[in-house]
Parts: C-alpha cells; structure tokens; sequence
C-alpha cells in the first residue's frame, strides 16, 4: 500500500526509516516548507539525506495540498505538530484524506481530542478506517487493548501516568533531590521538555489524551473543557518528603470515571508498590473491568521510534483489513 506522510520532523523521519522493507511504499512527503512527491515511490535514503543537509524533504512551493491533489497514496499518515485548540491545520488536511477516501493513520492529537466524532462517521461513510493509537501513550497499547483485547469488558475506571516529561521530573525530584526549576531544566536539556514546557507541566497535554480515550474507546462525550486539570509546577521537594515517608510517591494521574462522566488529572500521593509507579519518561495505565479485574499497561510513552512503532500497528492493521476485503 502506498502511504503519504505529512509531517517530516523527528516522528516523520523516524517513522520512515522504520518502514524500509515492510512492504509498505513512501509515495510522499511534506514538511512546513517543502514536499517531494513520486507515485512510484521516493528515494527514502535520498529524502532523510536530504532533509539532514538542507532541512527540507522536497521542492518549496509545494505541500501537503498538492499531496492530497495528486491522489497518490492509499494511506495519509499525519505526524504533524498539535493544536489542541482547534485541531488545524491537521484536521482540515484529514478530513479531506477521508472524503477522497483514503484511510488515515495520525499521532497528532489535536484533530482526534477535537472532532474524533465527525471524523469517525466520515470514514465510515466513505468505508475507510482512521488509525490513532500513537496519540495516546507513544508505543504503550492502549486503544487497541481496551478496543480489542479487552471488549465484551465494562471499564469501571482508568488511571494512568500519560505524560514522561511530568514524570521524569517528579523522579528526579524524588530520587536526586532535585527542585522542581532544576529538575525541568534538566528535562530540557535532555529533550524531554519543550522549550516552552506548559502543555506538559500544566497537565494540559494529559488531559488532551484522556479526551481521546474517553470518547473514542470509553463511549464518552467530553471536551477538554471538561476535565479538570492540575499540573505539578507547585510540588515542592518537601511533598515529596512526606510522602517518601509514608512509603508513597507523588505522581500526575490522569483518571477517567465513565459512571460518573469523570475526568480529571491532578497530582496524587500514591503507595510506592502501586503498579502506576514507574520512572522516568515510561508511561502507564491501569484499567479497572468488570470481568478482567485491573490491567496494567507500561511502556515507552514518547519518541520517534515509540510513536513509529504504535503508527506501524494501525499501519498492518488496515493492511491486513485490506487484504481480507474488509
């Protein structure tokens, strides 16, 4: 099948050196400035080298519209930068992926938090499939285990550490007795905070993901709006303290209460043998079912090979669909 990628950051790139010699064939690229476009297939070795010399991946002058235009693709991948706000101009490039019929596959957050609804009935109107495990939790699982490997169960609660940046900076306050300024300092030196860090420090990112798993997974209606966010940019070295001697940890939770139309992310104490505590930039979730009991999910919740790896499952997904005729 042949994929269009529009976003050819470090995802993007990742993303297409992980898929040499899966069968899958690179028709297009965009960046912010440029694109190069082959119905045949790109020079995948060609593009990334010159992505690394120039910064651009193709001619200027041409775009992600000339990509939808041109029609040469089965699959849109959209690892774009987010807009939580409105979703643009991302969403605007999917919906019409959907309309011309084409199946899409995206780790941007912003279109699916915020028309996930429409866009689902788009694509089953045109009968194509739209891809989003990689918005939530990177390599983590997450949407295809609660949509999969745990259907027929009623999800009684989620909790789930969802953001590696709050949690590397939480660790290294606890474990190195770090303040919270050099902790996110170092977080930034390292890459795993943004420049401007707020979306992430403020909970907002999280509560974003816990959008899209209420509504897409959860059978919930929920806007960020909704949620009520708290970030950890107040925690003190002397919370963590008192909790370390209580044999607890402060972590930002992110919780889902689907009987209660619940969702919230704040900072919690919690045991030190909870299975939510874990280190660094991992992420996890913990589901509560009815007929499963509690399930964790852990893994590596950020990155260019992580998210690659989650694209690449919706990827075979759709493949293997394809090829059953479905």
């Amino acid at each position: 099948m042949r994929l269009a990628i529009i976003g050819f950051g470090a995802v993007g790139q990742g993303l297409a050196r992980a898929l040499v010699e899966t069968g899958f064939v690179i028709t297009a690229v965009a960046d912010s400035r440029s694109a190069a476009i082959n119905p045949d297939g790109l020079d995948i070795p060609e593009v990334l080298a010159r992505k690394e010399k120039t910064g651009l991946c193709g001619d200027t002058g041409v775009g992600s519209a000339d990509i939808l235009s041109s029609g040469a693709f089965d699959i849109l991948v959209e690892v774009s930068p987010t807009n939580a706000d409105t979703g643009e101009p991302a969403l605007s490039t999917i919906r019409s992926a959907l309309a011309m019929g084409k199946h899409v596959v995206t780790s941007n957050k912003g279109p699916i938090a915020c028309a996930y609804h429409e866009l689902k009935a788009l694509a089953d109107q045109k009968g194509v499939m739209i891809g989003y495990e990689a918005t939530v939790a990177g390599a983590v699982p997450i949407v295809s285990g609660l949509r999969q490997g745990l259907a027929g169960n009623t999800v009684q609660s989620l909790h789930g550490i969802l953001n590696g940046t709050c949690n590397y900076i939480l660790t290294r306050m606890r474990d190195e007795g770090l303040t919270y300024p050099q902790a996110l300092q170092e977080a930034r030196d390292l890459g795993y905070a943004e420049a401007d860090p707020t979306s992430d420090v403020k909970g907002i990112d999280a509560a974003i993901k816990l959008v899209i798993l209420a509504n897409t997974v959860l059978g919930m209606d929920v806007t960020l709006n909704d949620v009520a966010i708290t970030g950890i940019d107040s925690i003190t070295l002397e919370a963590l303290s008192l909790a370390e001697a209580e044999g607890a940890t402060i972590r930002l939770i992110g919780e889902i209460l689907p009987g209660k139309n619940q969702v919230r992310v704040s900072p919690r104490v919690i045991s030190l043998d909870h299975p939510l505590v874990v280190d660094g930039t991992l992420n996890a979730i913990s589901v509560c079912c009815d007929l499963a009991g509690q399930v964790t999910f852990i893994g590596k919740g950020a990155g260019p090979y992580p998210t690659a790896s989650a694209i690449l499952a919706d990827l075979n997904f759709i493949r293997d669909a394809y090829d059953r005729g479905a």
